[in-house]
């Protein structure tokens, strides 16, 4: 992609967010539909188009911290983390500072904001052309499998919303999402940065989440194909496709043959497109929970649960 032609798309994009409209956005994590976080009716009509239930609040997309202090009210444990991890794939879940200028709509009905920097250059060129905050929830209809080429954003909605194409996602699965409200801090998602690495910035053990749905990606099903999941399956049935990882003898497709759980995160929502094509069963081989093993269960939990 030559330089000219990236920064007119960039540009087009920009203006297209200020008229109320929706961008594909590539980021590091998956392909987001973005929209201006501070356009009511433009967040509205993102819901809608998602099929997104409005009590799943959006996540707020910003260049760096000095953005952040607009839209929340900071504190040190939130300094400590984005020191570290900022711009990447964490989201921080703190109070929403009162008159900022997020919608409401956004925060659905919470009092708190979350809020990330993304790492991807394409992502932080909008943000900078645009000037100001972006919601991006994953480019999809609600519930279904994440996008991660912009290939897969097309395929869920078509020519109708303009793609910034920044080609695969580095990290293929949805930011890590630590809540700071309480005393203590609270792993709401697990994702691309691995619980392990943010204690180790706080030097203290995270807490599990409450029964409600205090970020996004919370909902009991969710990442979902039109096929059924299996988990923990050691072979695949004749009627099934097997989603192997680390040679699993017999597999349709491997998330990583040699067994890294990073080539894994990168390769499980365009490998789980793949095989719900078959249209059949998808046995899904066990993964292990070390690291961003854990995120991946996540995400496979939610894809195999009882679907509403």
């Amino acid at each position: 992609m030559s330089t000219v032609s990236f920064r007119f798309s960039i540009d087009k994009a920009a203006e297209q967010l200020r008229s109320g409209g929706l961008v594909g956005l590539p980021t590091e994590t998956v392909y987001g539909l973005a929209a201006d976080a501070t356009q009511g009716e433009a967040i509205a009509r993102l819901y809608e188009i998602k099929g997104r239930p409005h009590f799943n609040p959006l996540i707020v997309h910003v260049l760096d911290r000095r953005d952040a202090a607009h839209i929340t009210e900071m504190e040190p444990r939130a300094d400590q983390l984005i020191s570290r991890f900022w711009p990447g794939p964490l989201t921080l879940v703190l109070p929403s500072k009162r008159g900022g200028p997020v919608a409401d709509i956004a925060l659905a009905g919470l009092d708190t904001v979350a809020i990330r920097a993304p790492l991807h250059p394409v992502a932080r060129a909008l943000l900078a052309v645009f000037g100001g905050p972006i919601v991006a929830p994953s480019a999809n209809r609600s519930g279904r499998i994440s996008p991660t080429i912009a290939g897969h954003v097309v395929a869920e909605f078509g020519t109708d919303i303009p793609v910034l194409d920044g080609g695969p996602c580095t990290v293929g699965l949805e930011s890590t999402i630590v809540g700071l409200t309480g005393e203590r801090p609270t792993l709401l998602r697990p994702g691309g940065i691995t619980a392990q690495q943010i204690e180790e910035i706080l030097g203290e053990p995270l807490a599990e989440p409450g029964g409600g749905i205090d970020a996004p990606g919370m909902m009991a099903s969710h990442y979902a194909p039109d096929a059924a999941v299996r988990l923990d399956a050691k072979a695949a049935t004749e009627d099934e496709v097997l989603l192997g990882f680390g040679g699993t003898p017999g597999a349709t497709l491997d998330l990583s043959p040699s067994g890294d759980l990073i080539e894994a995160a990168a390769n499980l929502f365009a490998h789980m497109r793949e095989l719900d094509r078959h249209g059949r069963p998808i046995a899904v081989a066990p993964i292990p929970e070390d690291g961003l093993g854990k995120a991946i269960n996540d995400r496979l939990r939610r894809a195999a649960a009882p679907r509403n």
